[in-house]
């Protein structure tokens, strides 16, 4: 590649499509098993692939974009299970800071510290966040009028809300009310959960690539998820 990319990432296929149906030169390649689109989005240099599903997978795709890609900047997209108060089906969350809700090496170090880093949160940039944030506020102002009124009805899309702060990730589809609300006490800044965010952030601090995420909420990570997840 001629220049360092702006990577784009998601979990799933379906969570990708619309931004690589906006590629009009993409070129696929694949590596380590993984397909990446290389084109160019709005005359920006971009890649754009999935990360696969939990964290080994996703840190996999994180090196690669990094060392093989030269991406100079990650944007992490997709769907997330609500935890917060508020954080409601069809809102959006944008990461300021991540953490591994499974990472436990705990009486060695703190429960969710990560050992050899002397912490257990890894922040996002805060420039990229602060342009995801305007790009987000836009979008959410217009979206109920771009929805057919059967969609904002269905989907409780009346008016969907932007928060930021703690989201966290484990290697583990939070479906149940109980494991909601055991993260809930647990966690009570986490906003909400899903299965690949913070393994991107580590492995961005490690090679000090600019990282950001945002996810729209699906489901409530509840006895309803399993329903409203693919709904």
């Amino acid at each position: 590649m001629s220049s360092a990319p702006t990577a784009f990432v998601a979990a799933l296929r379906d969570e990708l499509a619309g931004v690589l149906g906006l590629l009009p030169d993409e070129r696929r390649q694949v590596v380590a098993g993984r397909e990446f689109w290389v084109g160019h989005l709005h005359g920006q240099e971009v890649v754009v692939t999935l990360s696969g599903i939990g964290k080994v997978a996703a840190a996999t795709t994180a090196a690669l974009l990094t060392d093989r890609f030269r991406a100079r900047r990650i944007v992490f997209t997709g769907v997330a299970g609500g935890l917060g108060p508020g954080v409601r089906v069809g809102d959006v969350v944008l990461a300021r800071s991540l953490l591994q809700h499974d990472m436990d090496a705990s009486p060695l170090f703190p429960r969710h510290e990560v050992p050899g880093y002397d912490r257990s949160r890894f922040e996002t940039d805060g420039h990229l966040a602060d342009a995801l944030e305007q790009a987000c506020m836009r979008m959410l102002g217009t979206l109920p009028q771009r929805l057919d009124t059967a969609a904002v009805v269905a989907y409780g899309l009346h008016a969907p809300r932007l928060h930021q702060g703690l989201l966290v990730s484990g290697d583990r589809f939070v479906a149940t009310t109980a494991e909601s609300q055991a993260l809930q006490n647990e966690l009570p800044e986490a906003l909400a959960v899903e299965m690949e965010g913070a393994a991107f952030a580590q492995v961005c601090h490690d090679f000090g690539v600019p990282l950001a995420v945002v996810r729209t909420i699906s489901d409530r990570a509840d006895d309803d998820a399993h329903v409203d997840f693919p709904r």
